[in-house]
């Protein structure tokens, strides 16, 4: 990973980039933990407005430099605006630099999106337009492009790797591993898609969605991965929102399982996060998302949101790690025993049921089960449960980049 350079060395680098650009101010933005780019704003003696992205190790160049290939093609074929890499050069220590005029509007945080908002149906069009592309564009820059089967074997196969860490809790294996093997979950059409859409990426104007930046990650993919952050971070009435927009604008992209497979992604993030920490041999950032990884095992331990209502409506029972479906018991095996070892009111036992339809110990009734109907659009039933996630779990991909105002250069 490359280390994060003075703001005044991106704007020398950027002058070099872009011969005649002579930058007179400059501010860095806002970064996140392991965040794989550094950024800075740019303004250049003419007053044109420059965004230096700097990225901080091989790979994150790699993709910076082939989503430009990408991004030339849709930049024709979208109703809002996408980067393009005016210039470009790579530093002695092999970090590529891409220098790319400044899109227009500015982003906000996923949960200060409103329900029913404007903002929030622009994003719900702006990801349907994005899905509803010629997924030939994709083979043509020359970018991953996945079938739904291959695209879940990838996730198993992450799956493994950070099980094998042995910092990922048991039960959260359990609860992706039987997602995953759930056939019924996996039978869609890929799409072409931006990769998790951070709050970050988008950009707003008074008509709603005017940039998306951020495709490092574009691929023909699950349509599901751009839900992702949306769906951890935002208020579920605007995500809803979002969601609905999406189906009514995308009809060719009717999926009766999106957001079950959203909320997996949304929770799988989590791994992938753990993965570059581990990677980078950052202790800290590796403990930070140990503890968000228990967060969530402790906020799903009863939670069967991620199957379908007539898997999720089965009677379970624990098989070691995991969950079986448990066999049906015949009434006449069933055997009566008479015993006079207690007193008169502990004649009545009761004994909890095992797997997660356990009676909850606090007392309190159990969740209404989610309804036995498919549906037939994209928006889940409201009766399925939603668990609750604080923020400090999925952080790293809500910060905000609130542009400063460029200084000069020789302050």
């Amino acid at each position: 990973m490359g280390v994060p350079r003075p703001a005044s060395h991106l704007a020398a680098l950027a002058d070099a980039a872009v011969p005649g650009l002579r930058p007179i101010g400059y501010a860095a933005a806002l970064a996140s933990p392991g965040d794989p780019f550094q950024t800075v704003h740019i303004t250049g003696r003419d007053e044109k407005q420059w965004t230096v992205r700097v990225a901080l190790s091989a790979g994150s160049g790699a993709a910076m430099e082939l989503s430009d290939q990408l991004l030339r093609l849709l930049a024709r074929r979208l109703p809002f605006a996408v980067p393009h890499i005016e210039g470009s050069l790579t530093t002695d220590d092999g970090c590529f630099v891409a220098v790319i005029p400044r899109l227009p509007g500015a982003p906000a945080l996923w949960r200060d999106l409103e329900p029913e908002s404007q903002h929030a149906r622009a994003v719900g069009r702006a990801i349907a337009q994005i899905h509803t592309l010629d997924p030939r564009l994709i083979d043509e820059a020359g970018l991953p492009s996945y079938d739904a089967d291959t695209y879940r074997a990838r996730r198993l196969a992450a799956l493994d790797r950070a099980a094998e860490t042995g910092l990922v809790p048991t039960g959260l294996l359990a609860r992706w591993e039987r997602a995953l093997e759930e056939v019924s979950l996996w039978k869609f059409a890929t799409r072409v898609t931006h990769g998790p859409l951070e709050a970050a990426h988008v950009y707003y104007d008074e008509d709603g969605v005017a940039a998306i930046t951020g495709w490092e990650e574009a691929a023909l993919s699950d349509p599901a991965v751009d839900f992702a952050p949306l769906w951890a971070l935002a208020d579920r009435g605007t995500f809803d929102t979002v969601l609905e927009t999406y189906a009514a604008n995308a009809p060719d992209c009717a999926d009766p399982h999106l957001e079950r497979r959203i909320r997996l992604v949304g929770e799988l993030q989590r791994i992938t996060a753990l993965m570059e920490a581990v990677s980078g041999g950052d202790q800290t950032l590796i403990d930070r998302r140990t503890a968000a990884l228990r967060r969530l095992d402790e906020a799903t331990q009863d939670d069967l949101s991620l199957l379908p209502p007539e898997v999720a409506g089965q009677r379970l029972t624990v098989v070691g790690d995991d969950y079986a479906v448990a066999q049906p018991v015949d009434p006449a095996q069933i055997e009566v025993v008479e015993s006079a070892e207690y007193p008169a009111e502990d004649e009545t036992v009761e004994i909890p049921l095992s797997g997660p339809t356990a009676a909850d110990p606090s007392g309190e009734p159990p969740a209404e089960q989610p309804s036995s109907e498919t549906p037939s659009s994209p928006v889940a039933s409201e009766q399925e449960p939603r668990p609750t996630y604080d923020d400090a779990m999925y952080d790293e991909g809500d910060t905000q980049p609130v542009p400063q105002r460029p200084r000069a250069s020789n302050e």
